[in-house]
C-alpha cells in the first residue's frame, strides 16, 4: 500500500547533472542557515533521494532511497528541512504523507494526480491558460472571503494504470 511497484515509475527517476545537483544543495544549504540548521550528511541523503525519485515520496521509499538513515532520524530531519521550505508534505488518498522538495527548489509549479486506490502521487503540469484561471478563481474566492490567499494547490484523484489494471482482471 502506498507503494510504487507495477506502475513503472521506476524507469522514469529523474537524475539531475552534476551542476544541478551541486546547484540543488546550494540552496539548501542556504535555506537551512536562515534557520540556524546545518547541512548535514544525513539531510543530504533525504535531499538527494527526492531529487533522485522525482516525485511525491512516502516515508518508507526515502528511507529505502536514503540509503543509511534510519527511520526515526528521516521523520525528525523531514520536520526540519519542512520548517526551512526545502520540502512540502503531500497527502495521498491511502492516508500516506508523502514529501517533494519545495517549488522553490524544484523551479516548477506543478499539480498532483493522485490514485484514489494504492495512493501514488505524481506531479502533474498544467496549461498557462488553467493557470490563469486558478490564479484568478483563488483571486476572486479571497476577495470575497477576506482572505489572503498565498498559493494553490490543485489535486486530481481517480485510479493509476496498475490499479485499474488490477481491477479489470
Amino acid at each position: 500500500m502506498g507503494g510504487t511497484s507495477g506502475s513503472g515509475y521506476a524507469d522514469k527517476v529523474s537524475r539531475p547533472s552534476p551542476a544541478e545537483d551541486r546547484e540543488l544543495h546550494g540552496q539548501v544549504a542556504l535555506l537551512l542557515s536562515t534557520r540556524d540548521q546545518r547541512y548535514t550528511a544525513q539531510r543530504r541523503q533525504i535531499v538527494r533521494a527526492l531529487a533522485k525519485l522525482g516525485r511525491p515520496a512516502t516515508i518508507g521509499e526515502l528511507v529505502e532511497a536514503a540509503t543509511g538513515v534510519p527511520l526515526s532520524t528521516a521523520y525528525r530531519n523531514l520536520s526540519i528541512l519542512g520548517d526551512a521550505d526545502v520540502v512540502r508534505r503531500v497527502g495521498g488518498a491511502d492516508g500516506f504523507t508523502r514529501f517533494e522538495l519545495s517549488e522553490q527548489l524544484s523551479g516548477q509549479h506543478h499539480h498532483h494526480v493522485v490514485c484514489e486506490c494504492c495512493g501514488l502521487v505524481i506531479d502533474a503540469a498544467t496549461s498557462p491558460t488553467l493557470e490563469a484561471a486558478l490564479v484568478e478563481t483563488a483571486r476572486a474566492i479571497a476577495k470575497a472571503n477576506g482572505f489572503d490567499v498565498t498559493e494553490h494547490r490543485l489535486e486530481l484523484v481517480g485510479r493509476c494504470t496498475s490499479c485499474r489494471n488490477t481491477a479489470a482482471s
